[in-house]
């Protein structure tokens, strides 16, 4: 018999060959970021890149034959990242950077890990879209903090802890109105996710809330801690009292 596609998607072949190539991927576009010599023009590639494959995927899911209230808007956390992450590229704004790192490098791969894939078969077209864009999107991520070297702060934080309460607090009440659960606020995914670790619904929003808390402070911590100098650094400073003398000798006072 033989495999159906959720069989090999699910930690089967083809799951596996798509973590690989986002492993190597994430590597060399750290490279390429930090050796090249047209930056600009890398993170247009990139930015139009997303955002095209984004436009063509949101027309697909709303052709007739494919829309469904329950799925097509760009209400979960990786539609709306993937435009986010297109803005924070072609403008670098701090906001959309910070939305961008930590959703890109916490709650997108939870789809990548844990994909929500409760059926047997579905089209290649959704299945390539899906893992093409979710990867985009981690490439972005990577390559905004490692690759331009916008280094994230505290304040990135919170920016990104506002706008992640203000965005579920919204889709929750739309998903209440018409009856979905885009981002999975109202309700676990089918197929089985992380989500399930943390207890029913709404008590998994809490446990994951404050994981966010934790694990975003985590990843800021090491861009903001003040470093010593290096010993070339060190080396390279003049003595304290040469240094002291040479401001007296200036000073004609």
């Amino acid at each position: 018999m033989p495999a159906t596609t959720k069989e090999l998607f699910v930690y089967g072949p083809m799951h596996w060959v798509f973590l690989l190539v986002t492993v190597i991927g994430v590597a060399a576009i750290v490279v390429i970021g930090k050796r090249g010599h047209d930056k600009e023009r890398l993170t247009r590639i990139l930015a139009w890149t997303l955002l095209i494959t984004t436009v063509a995927v949101q027309v697909y899911w709303f052709l007739p034959q494919n829309y469904s209230l329950r799925q097509s808007w760009p209400l979960h956390v990786s539609d709306v990242l993937r435009f986010i992450a297109v803005y924070a590229l072609w403008t670098k704004k701090p906001w959309a950077v910070a939305v961008t790192y930590y959703w890109g490098l916490t709650l997108n791969p939870q789809a990548m890990l844990t994909p929500d894939i409760s059926i047997k078969t579905i089209p290649i077209v959704e299945l390539l879209s899906y893992w093409v864009l979710h990867i985009l999107v981690l490439w972005a991520a990577v390559y905004l903090v490692w690759g331009l070297q916008i280094r994230p702060t505290w304040r990135h934080y919170r920016v990104a802890m506002i706008f992640t309460v203000v965005w579920s607090m919204a889709v929750l009440a739309i998903n209440e109105i018409i009856g979905t659960n885009y981002a999975y606020l109202n309700g676990k995914p089918p197929g089985g996710s992380a989500l399930d670790w943390f207890g029913p619904w709404p008590w998994y929003l809490v446990v994951v809330f404050g994981l966010l808390l934790v694990g975003w402070a985590l990843l800021t911590w090491p861009w903001t801690r003040k470093t010593a100098p290096s010993p070339v650094e060190t080396a390279s400073l003049p003595p304290a009292g040469d240094a002291d003398q040479r401001r007296r000798e200036s000073d004609p006072a």
